[in-house]
């Protein structure tokens, strides 16, 4: 799915068009999306969607104000350009972040799949664990996304291309008297799904969730799966954030290279790797692979072109928008964390008396890091075995302290969101419940 020839030539009209109005710089942002979602619910097929999505964002600088606005499906050029001068005059003047002149329109990357065959995944996960829990309800949705992203600038650059997103999700309610169990997992890749995969990783958290059992309680060791650790790393990324260097906020704001976390931790960003690769920023800025704690030692701070100038380290290209109405600002994607070596069972196995949290409700941590969630899905751990589910527990502390405190990574990473992580166990956390 790529931009057709009236688009194009209605993203460099934009540009003259603001040029002529006074603009001394413009930049055209131009996102198009086609995804084919299905949807099964209480072990059916429930619904096939479409839906097809096109925007032009365009900012500029009027005597050094920035101005930026946004249309939807088709473009009326002047009226744009107009609607975006008026919304300049409002701003202060500010240095003006352009990329310079490249031209690059980069290879598709992933492979569109057939709805057909979304529905195959969809209903071959619900066979397989309804075949072992017939009793329960899933639910779930598969879905096949296409994005065409382009950006132009009045300094030249041109830069371009599309990716296309598989991602499925099975979702299973167990009903058991006045025991209610909701247990979810899924998968993001390019080209190919296994639904398989994603079942079984359901049916081993039914199996271990068939007992219930008392919850540790004091300070215990605490395995993080890969699907919850993602909390802990969310903290981090926002840590590593320049724009919270900046406003004082991160507590790693006068760390470079030093020690912040366990020698075990290694996080990087690698632009060609996995479901979220992206050869350039919302800036045009070319995306490079980047290590930002090595061997728990601070590196380098993720910045746009605004704030890497107020760092004076220069911008990492990590200028993303949220939406296509926002200025970019320092975001992360494609975040790998090093993995250990052990399988998830080997990780349960060093437990003597612990925790495994799988799933939680309530946000996450925060730049803070402190934190008290409710475990929504967790099991405990007795020599080695998990023994059962336990409910009614709440887990507190901080991330930075458990981070610090981090006993071993795992070697069963998978993306979460455009974060890869291993599951991991740490200490220094604290665990109450209800008997």
């Amino acid at each position: 799915m790529t931009f057709s020839d009236s688009q194009q030539t209605r993203s460099e009209q934009l540009l003259e068009l603001a040029a002529r109005s006074g603009a001394e710089a413009a930049e055209v942002f131009q996102s198009r999306s086609l995804s084919r979602p299905v949807y099964f619910e209480a072990n059916r097929l429930k619904q096939l969607e479409s839906a097809q999505a096109e925007g032009t964002a365009l900012r500029l600088w009027k005597a050094g104000r920035p101005g930026l606005a946004v249309a939807y499906g088709d473009v009326e050029p002047q009226a744009l350009v107009d609607r975006t001068i008026a919304i300049s005059d409002l701003n202060e003047a500010e240095e003006i972040e352009l990329s310079s002149a490249s031209k690059q329109i980069y290879p598709d990357v992933g492979a569109s799949v057939a709805v057909e065959t979304l529905v195959e995944w969809g209903k071959h996960a619900i066979e397989r664990v309804r075949d072992r829990f017939p009793d329960v309800l899933c639910g779930g949705g598969w879905e096949c996304e296409a994005e065409s992203t382009r950006l132009i600038t009045s300094k030249g650059l041109d830069c371009g291309y599309t990716d296309t997103t598989l991602s499925g999700y099975l979702e299973v309610e167990w009903v058991r008297g006045d025991d209610f169990l909701n247990v979810g997992d899924g998968q993001i890749e390019r080209g190919c799904l296994d639904p398989d995969a994603i079942a079984q990783q359901v049916l081993q958290r039914l199996e271990w969730a068939k007992e219930n059992t008392s919850t540790p309680t004091g300070r215990v060791p605490i395995l993080f799966t890969s699907k919850a650790a993602d909390m802990l790393w969310g903290t981090v990324q926002s840590a590593l954030n320049g724009k919270q260097v900046i406003e004082g906020a991160s507590p790693w704001s006068d760390r470079l290279g030093q020690v912040v976390t366990s020698e075990a931790i290694t996080i990087s960003q690698q632009p060609t790797v996995g479901p979220f690769s992206c050869p350039f920023d919302d800036e045009g800025t070319p995306t490079r692979p980047i290590t930002f704690i090595q061997n728990g030692i601070l590196q380098l701070f993720y910045t746009d072109r605004t704030v890497g100038r107020a760092l004076g380290s220069g911008t990492t290209g990590n200028g993303f928008r949220s939406g296509l109405g926002s200025y970019p600002t320092p975001g992360l994607f494609n975040v790998l964390i090093q993995p250990g070596s052990k399988s998830l069972d080997q990780l349960i196995a060093t437990l003597d008396d612990g925790l495994v949290l799988d799933q939680m409700l309530g946000g996450g941590a925060g730049i803070s890091g402190e934190f008290s969630i409710n475990v929504d899905l967790g099991y405990r751990v007795q020599k080695g075995q998990i023994v059962g589910r336990v409910k009614d527990t709440m887990i507190s502390g901080s991330v930075y302290t458990a981070l610090k405190s981090l006993v071993e990574m795992g070697g069963d990473a998978d993306w979460n969101g455009s974060c890869h992580t291993p599951s991991v166990v740490v200490e220094g956390l604290s665990v109450t419940g209800r008997s």
